[in-house]
C-alpha cells in the first residue's frame, strides 16, 4: 500500500461507521455504476422472500446445513 492510499485508509478509519459504509458505496459506485432496476428488482425479491417466509411458504436453513449440501463426503 502506497503512502497515499495509507494516509486516506487512516483518515477513513476515523469516520463513524455509517460514514464509512457512505465512503465504500460512493467509491464503489464510481468503480462500477449502480443500476437503478437492478436495485429494485432485487429490493423487489427480498420483499417476496421474506413474505413468503413470514407466511410459512418458505423455510429458513442454518448455515451449518447449506454448507453440509454442498461439502464433499
Amino acid at each position: 500500500m502506497n503512502a497515499k492510499i495509507k494516509a486516506l485508509s487512516e483518515q477513513a478509519r476515523r469516520l463513524s461507521p455509517e460514514e464509512r459504509i457512505e465512503l465504500i458505496e460512493d467509491l464503489l459506485g464510481s468503480i462500477e455504476p449502480v443500476d437503478p432496476e437492478i436495485d429494485r428488482l432485487w429490493a423487489e425479491e427480498a420483499r417476496d422472500r421474506l413474505a413468503a417466509f413470514l407466511s410459512g411458504e418458505m423455510t429458513a436453513r442454518t448455515l451449518q446445513e447449506i454448507v453440509q449440501k454442498y461439502q464433499k463426503p
